[in-house]
Order: C-alpha cells, then structure tokens, then sequence
C-alpha cells in the first residue's frame, strides 16, 4: 500500500513525473488549488508505469486521478497513434457516469489546442488548421448502449478515428468485434475501470473478461472505486501485473478508526412512524436550513419511483421540481430527467433507484434521504456518498420504522459506516400523516390508473423489502400493512401471498363503489366495462354452459366407444384373415389332422355338456318340491 502522501506533496506542481503546463492551465481553471490525497498518491503511480488499485471514499476526486495520467501518457508517445487505433480505454457501468466521465476529459482537452482543434474543428467555411499525423493529441469518443446504434457507433470510429475510449462495457464489446478497430501492442497504452465493483456487481464479469482478451498483456491498468469486493480482487489477479494499492479513507472522531466516506458529509438516522413514511418528507425538507437546492431521494424500486413522482408532488407541493430517475427509462428519457435536475435553478429533488448511487458527480448535492433503506448494505454508502462531495457540507439521512429496525444503526457501525441520530425540529404528526394520505386519495380516486400503480409499487417495494440481506432486522413479519397502505395513499391492501394471514382491514377504511371506479383515459375505461360485461354474461350462461360442456363430454364418450367397437371390429375380422391365409397354405394332411382334431374336440365338449345336465336334472327337482305351499312375503 502505497504510503499516504504529506501535505506539502499536494501542490499540483510538485507531482514527480510533472505535469504539463497545460494540465496544470486546466486544473486551475477547475478551482482545484490542491490535489485531493487519492490524487496525490494515483497520479504519480499510475503515470510512473505502475498499475493501480485505487480504494478512496466516493467524492474523494478519482476521476482526475485517472483521466489526468492517461491525457499524459498519450501525449509523451514517440510517435502518434495510428489511424483506428485505441491508446486508452475507460470503461464505467453505467451511461451517466461514462457521459460524465467523458464531459470531465473534454474539458481537461479545451486546455491542449491540438486536441481541442481535433475534437472541435471549424465549421462551414472557416479556416481549417493544417492537420499533421506527426502532431500528438487525443480524441475521445463515447460510447453508450442505446442512444445510438453499434453500426453509427462505427461509422463515427471510423470517420473521427478516436484514440481514447469511454464506454459502458457491452457497446465497448461490440466495438472491439469490429476487424476495423485495432488494440495493438504497439498502441495500446491504459485501461480504466472506474467503480469496478459496481461493474461485476451489476453482471459484467463475463464481459470485462472478453473484453480484456482483445487487449495486449503489456498495458497498465488502474482500478478506482470506493470499495473494493472480493469480485474486484479476481480481476486484479487476471488482469494486472503486481499492482500498487492505494487506500484513501477518512479518520473517524477520535482519530483511531478508518471512516468510509467523507469528513464534511453528516450520516444521520431518523425514526419515523410507517403511517409518516412520506408525510415526513415534507417536514424534512422545509426545516433544513439553509433549503437544499438539490436532494436524492432513493426508494427500492423502479415501480416505487413511477408512483412517487406522482404523489409526492402532491404531498410537498410546488415548492420543489421533482425529477424522477430510473433503470427502465429509455436512455434519451434518462439523460433528459439527469439534466432537468442537475441545470435546475430552483430547488430539486431527484427521485430515483440506486442506479443513481454511484459514481455520478451530480454537482453541489446537499441533503440526501434513504426512504428506503438499500437491500444491499455496501450502497448505502455510495448513497450517502453523493452529497459531501470535494469537501462540500453534506446531509444524509435514512428513515426508518421504530422498532427491529432501529437495530440498522448498530448493523451499519459494525460495518464501520456510523450514523448518528437527526434531530427533527418539525416532527410530522398524525394530522400531517393523515392529511397527505386524504390529499393522495383524493386525486387517486379521480382515475383508476394513479391506483393500479399504487398497487404495483406496494407489491414491488414489499418484494424488494423481503429481500433484504440484513434479513433479521428487515422483516416482514413485523410490517404495520394498514399504516403502511395509508402512507401510500392506497385505496386498499393489494392481493399478496403475504397477507394470506392478516386479520385487520385490507380495506383501509375506505368505502368504494368498485364497479363504477373509472380511468381518467376514455378508450382504457371503454376496455374495463367491456370486461366487465363479458363476465356478467359469462356468470349469466355459466349453468347453460355447463349443460353443453356435459352433453359434449357425453356426445365425446359415447363417440369414444362406438370408435372403440369399430377397431374391436377391424381387429377380429383382420384376425380372421390372417387364420384363413394361414390354413390355405397348410398341406393336406396337415388340415386332416385339424379337422379331425376339432372333431374330437366337439365330441367331448358335447359329452361333458350332457353329463352337466344329467347330474343337475335331480338338484333342480328339490329345489322346486321345497317351494311348494308357502309364497314369499319379504323379511320380518
């Protein structure tokens, strides 16, 4: 482990390789008067030839201390790198972060002309700078599964000849396929994997392998994440040549144990009645001084954040943009909602899955809530992690039920992530939890869709929460169902194998007219009563129906036998044709002896017939002198 660098080290200048002026020009620009400690300890490794296993708390400024050594490398070559061939490749998992990662090189490149020209040449008919493939300089290109297709991805590798890769890693994959795209030895110069856990968490290990085959061995490779799993140290056997490992961590309160997020970010807890879980929010929001001009808010399902974008609004009116944000959005609608929230210029909230917990620089975050608590503890520091960011202040808070699930907080120390309880000044009350629950109901019951995802986003939450891995803390056994179905706003408690033993009112104290319960969308309340009447006139034919399902049934057995007499039939009479064949093609002694062998044998059934008869003629005699006189008159 490399040893943690001294403070007069961190002077951007004082870097050994140094850095060029002109990355010294764009860090300034920056606001970066000092390296940050990861970036004292990474930068020098990684651009000394050395790889790199980088472990530093999330906001800690990893990017930089990736990008700026792969910039600098690639322009201290000998010579340029060919046409379509790769110096560098930074793969991340996911597109936010990769467009983010590319956004951050692009505006490292505006401070070096050569590359800024080639990333940005002229336009129209203006002047075009004399291009020289003897001049050094680097032109990334990004790449993002489902904005644009691998065919386009292609036409635009082959036309810019990028030499510096951002990708997620399954369009990386299909580019790499290509027998135009070249990985030589001669070329090929650093490979990034930025959050690497979070890459094989989320499936990628078999793809990374791949890709790492299209690769030459002779290359440096850095690994920069704010944990790093067992998964990532398989990687790091395979893939890198006796790395140097850089742990970056934060001391805690009395300075002995290691803290792993940052010192500026507050890590709080906050003990809410079930019936409050969203009520609070708005009390959250309104007593925090000063306001947050940016919040996250992370629930556990996509189905979670549809249904909440509809109804928090409603909760905490218009004083805040809602933007929500998750793994199913089409990746134009991700990208659009990310820049609704982080260009706001009002106070946001984005809402959103833990697709959005790692790795994104979403800038001047200040308050964080964990609605829901992760299912997987190692993101909930990542969760934290978005706000307290570069030294900036910071506030986390997670909500929790009172009860079983207060013992999170001792789980959470354990694990060396401490949170310490958040004094709410404003306490929600049962007015304001029941006020948001009639204000939900209200506009639920004015189109019957706002309820089917009520009922969807319950079942998938409570999936999720099942689920847990703190499994003994998070039960589900110890649910409050009608409070919860109230904080939800649900109109009822959905059908679920859970609640098979629930004795209390899955009614929720509401009186519905069901049958005349309409959707606001005309042509989707024309399809309900077309449902609806098909199953009346099914109830309504349902005897007449089983009258014609028997007489089928009958008409179907009856059917059966008369096929089976008709192949009974065709058996014998098949049978008997075979026995005709075979006694024509006997001999004639042969049929003598058959014919004189059943003439005996007719003789004898004859006899035996006759002696049965002679034998039984007495018997049947007593038994008719015995019934003479008295009739039968039945039992006594």
């Amino acid at each position: 482990m490399a040893p943690k660098a001294p403070s007069s080290s961190r002077a951007w200048d004082g870097i050994t390789p140094s850095l060029s002026q002109w990355t010294l020009d764009a860090v300034a620009s920056m606001g970066f008067t000092r390296m940050t400690p990861v970036q004292a300890s990474a930068i020098p490794l990684f651009m000394a030839h050395k790889d790199v296993v980088v472990e530093a708390v999330t906001g800690s400024g990893k990017t930089l201390s990736f990008l700026i050594p792969v910039v600098e490398k690639l322009l201290r070559l000998e010579d340029p790198i060919k046409k379509h061939h790769i110096g560098a490749i930074i793969i991340s998992p996911t597109r936010e972060l990769a467009s983010q990662i590319h956004q951050v090189l692009l505006s490292l490149l505006e401070f070096h002309p050569a590359s800024a020209a080639a990333i940005h040449p002229p336009e129209g008919d203006a002047p075009r700078p004399k291009s020289s493939s003897s001049v050094l300089k680097v032109v990334p290109q990004l790449l993002l599964g489902g904005s644009t297709s691998p065919a386009e991805d292609l036409s635009t590798f082959l036309k810019k000849s990028p030499n510096v890769l951002v990708s997620t890693p399954g369009r990386l994959l299909e580019l790499l396929s290509s027998p135009h795209v070249h990985c030589s030895q001669s070329s090929f110069e650093m490979l990034v994997l930025d959050e690497a856990d979070r890459l094989l968490d989320l499936g990628f290990k078999e793809d990374l392998q791949r890709i790492l085959r299209h690769l030459p061995k002779q290359r440096r490779t850095g690994l920069f994440s704010a944990s790093i799993s067992e998964a990532v140290d398989q990687i790091v056997r395979v893939g890198l040549r006796n790395p140097v490992k850089v742990a970056v961590k934060v001391k805690g309160g009395a300075g002995v144990e290691d803290k792993r997020t940052p010192a500026s970010l507050q890590m709080t807890y906050l003990t809410t009645p079930p019936a409050h879980k969203y009520s609070i929010l708005k009390q959250i929001l309104t007593t925090v001084h000063p306001t947050p001009q940016k919040t996250i808010c992370f629930v556990s399902t996509c189905s979670s954040v549809d249904y909440l974008a509809i109804i928090l609004p409603i909760i905490l009116g218009n004083e805040f943009l809602l933007v929500p944000l998750h793994g199913k959005h089409p990746a134009n609608a991700r990208q659009k909602n990310f820049t609704r929230f982080t260009t706001s210029t009002t106070p946001a909230i984005l809402l959103t899955t833990d697709v959005a917990s790692r790795g994104l620089d979403i800038p001047s975050v200040d308050l964080v809530v964990q609605i829901d608590p992760p299912s997987d503890p190692k993101t909930f520091i990542h969760r934290c992690g978005r706000a307290g960011r570069a030294g900036r202040r910071g506030l986390s808070i997670v909500l929790l039920h009172p009860g079983r699930e207060e013992d999170y907080v001792s789980f959470l120390e354990v694990r060396k992530t401490p949170v310490a309880p958040y004094n709410l000044p404003e306490s929600s009350s049962d007015s304001d939890a029941t006020s948001a629950t009639q204000l939900v109901r209200n506009a639920m019951l004015k189109d019957r869709a706002l309820h089917d995802k009520g009922q969807k986003a319950f079942v998938s939450w409570l999936r999720s929460y099942s689920k847990h891995q703190a499994a003994s803390i998070f039960r589900v056994a110890d649910l409050d169902w009608e409070a919860l179905g109230k904080a939800w706003g649900l109109l009822k408690l959905p059908k679920m194998p859970e609640l098979r033993t629930f004795t209390g009112d899955k009614t929720l104290g509401v009186k519905i007219d069901w049958d005349n319960y309409a959707y606001k969308d005309k042509q989707r309340e024309k399809r309900r009563k077309e449902v609806m009447e098909e199953a009346a006139l099914g109830d309504e034919n349902q005897n007449q129906d089983s009258r014609k399902r028997r007489a089928a049934e009958n008409a179907s057995w009856s059917h059966n036998m008369e096929n089976r007499e008709k192949k009974l039939k065709r058996k014998e009479l098949k049978k008997a044709r075979k026995d005709q064949e075979r006694w024509e093609q006997l001999p004639e002694e042969e049929k003598h002896k058959a014919r004189e062998t059943e003439r005996m044998v007719n003789e004898i059934r004859l006899k035996n017939e006759q002696e049965f008869l002679l034998k039984n003629s007495g018997n049947s005699k007593a038994l008719n002198g015995a019934g003479d006189g008295d009739d039968f008159e039945g039992f006594d």
